[in-house]
């Protein structure tokens, strides 16, 4: 499937824009050729369409300028691909409370649009996120084990989200490419360590493991390094507040075409994994408003709820 094909799919069934409607494409320097793709093809196929440009954000989860957040309040659907991601802010929770499906896209690629999770099968995606997201908001506990670390997380009140990329619904949204499973556990009641060892945001694909230590619910200690020198110099917006290194997400990736990539857009969606995040979860039912979302990667981990396993060394058991 060429990618001008592909993009009318991804507008008619992800994205399920009718002909009434209007697609807002929010992009910037660094995705400008993705953005004016899914501008072409909505406008190929008689769809209205507007897309605004800016200039790239300085770290995932920063808020977008205020004349883009009320250009998404308006919109019918907006679709939203930036270099930094813009899921975790206000301008995406207004905007879906006011109806529109909002649909992120941070570090998308052309590439990434070829093969991989784009290509899914996702009506499958979505049987199985929706499926996993409702275990989460039954669980009371959770926890990770991998290399004799053990992180444990509480989950009791919170509310499991599914993100399956396909967004029919008034205040839909979540990523495309997608297929993850997630939920905001309790903020000061999560201790132990974790190997991340797949990719991390702000480092891309990791060439060896990172250990995060968390002490009620905050990051302590990261150890690890690779040719570039220690993770933790390059994370240091993790430790400029509290609450840039509160714990902010437990996700479990559900889409089997996957690829890790080094891009956090795709890797989080990787089936058989889990990925923890630090910083923002006010928009999916934490407290916790910060200056970043920053997820990491765990590969072929065993992952337990309410003692129950779940996911043993990567495969659904």
């Amino acid at each position: 499937m060429d990618l001008d094909k592909r993009a009318r799919t991804i507008v008619e069934t992800n994205l399920a824009l009718a002909a009434h409607e209007t697609l807002l494409v929010v992009t910037d320097d660094a995705t400008r050729e993705v953005g004016e793709l899914f501008y072409e093809a909505a406008r190929a196929l008689g769809r209205r369409a507007l897309i605004l440009r800016m200039p790239e954000g300085r770290v995932a989860g920063e808020e977008p300028p205020a004349a883009v957040a009320a250009a998404m309040r308006e919109a019918d659907v907006a679709l939203c691909p930036t270099a930094q991601s813009i899921t975790h802010t206000n301008a995406r929770i207004e905007a879906a409370k006011a109806g529109a499906r909002v649909v992120t896209m941070p570090g998308i690629t052309l590439d990434m649009l070829r093969e991989g999770a784009a290509c899914a099968d996702y009506a499958e995606v979505e049987r199985r996120t929706r499926q996993l997201a409702d275990r989460l908001t039954q669980a009371r506990t959770a926890r990770i084990e991998k290399d004799d670390r053990v992180l444990e997380l509480s989950l009791a009140g919170r509310p499991g989200v599914p993100s399956p990329g396909v967004y029919r619904e008034p205040g839909a949204s979540g990523n495309f490419p997608s297929g993850e499973a997630y939920i905001a556990p309790l903020e000061a009641e999560a201790n132990g360590s974790v190997v991340i060892d797949g990719s991390m945001v702000g480092i891309g694909t990791l060439a060896s493991p990172m250990i995060a230590t968390i002490e009620h619910g905050r990051l302590v200690r990261i150890e690890g390094a690779d040719e570039h020198g220690p993770y933790a110099d390059r994370l240091g917006v993790l430790f400029e507040r509290p609450e840039n290194g509160t714990i902010a997400e437990l996700g479990i990736g559900t889409n089997e075409a996957a690829k890790l990539c080094g891009i956090i857009l795709e890797d989080e969606k990787l089936y058989g994994t889990v990925h923890v995040a630090f910083g923002t979860n006010t928009s999916f039912g934490g407290v916790t408003k910060a200056d970043c979302h920053l997820d990491g990667i765990v590969l072929r981990p065993t992952l337990y709820l309410d003692d129950e396993r779940v996911i043993c060394e990567g495969e659904f058991v």
